[in-house]
């Protein structure tokens, strides 16, 4: 990554975090179950047997509901867990709510994992993953860990990879770089964006 693009991506990740969190909470409720719903209609995520979420944290849409409406529906929900010494997520299976804690950076995730195997992202048949910005096509900037990044690179199928943002959220383009994941699909409170076909890597 070239010093330019790095603090590109550091400006441009400072500059809407602080867009989202100035978003009224009352508006921002509202937005996350507007997404929500688009999130859960899509055939994506309606035909899928297993998928990623991600507990939300501070002002990222709500996604509480529709955890809890996945595993209603009998899906397999995976929720990722931080491994602080190697920095990278593990996946780890959860069957309610209720068995997640605040674990990394006051981040919610799978808690009594000790003694349970991590999950294969291979199982999985789509993946919701968050972000700070992205745009229209499919480029996101994450929160700077390279977490989702390293954790993605191991799919060995395509799938899909969803992301929901407020509108607020989509910029004219993000800088990219090849080892960076691109998402497939983006559900804002406004619309679906359908990035193209590229999934995962773009080579």
């Amino acid at each position: 990554m070239g010093p330019d693009m790095g603090q590109d991506k550091a400006a441009l990740r400072k500059e809407l975090l602080r867009k989202r969190n100035s978003i009224p909470p009352e508006v921002r409720k509202v937005k996350s179950s507007a997404i929500v719903s688009h999130l859960e209609s899509l055939d994506e995520i309606r035909n899928a047997g297993t998928v990623l979420l991600f507990a939300s944290f501070r002002s990222e849409v709500d996604m509480t509901g529709m955890i809890s409406s996945s595993l209603a529906s009998l899906k397999r929900v995976m929720l990722p867990k931080v491994d602080p010494g190697t920095m990278t997520l593990q996946l780890f299976e959860i069957t309610s709510p209720d068995e997640l804690s605040p674990g990394y950076m006051g981040i919610s995730e799978p808690s009594g994992t000790a003694d349970r195997k991590p999950c294969d992202v291979n199982d999985i048949d789509a993946v919701i993953i968050p972000g700070a910005c992205f745009d229209e096509k499919g480029n996101r900037v994450g929160y700077g860990g390279g977490y989702y990044d390293r954790l993605l690179s191991g799919l060995q199928k395509t799938v899909p990879i969803i992301a929901p943002a407020y509108e607020e959220q989509i910029v004219d383009a993000v800088p990219a770089e090849a080892h960076d994941i691109r998402v497939g699909i983006i559900v804002t409170d406004r619309r679906v964006i359908r990035c193209g076909p590229e999934t995962g890597h773009s080579h």
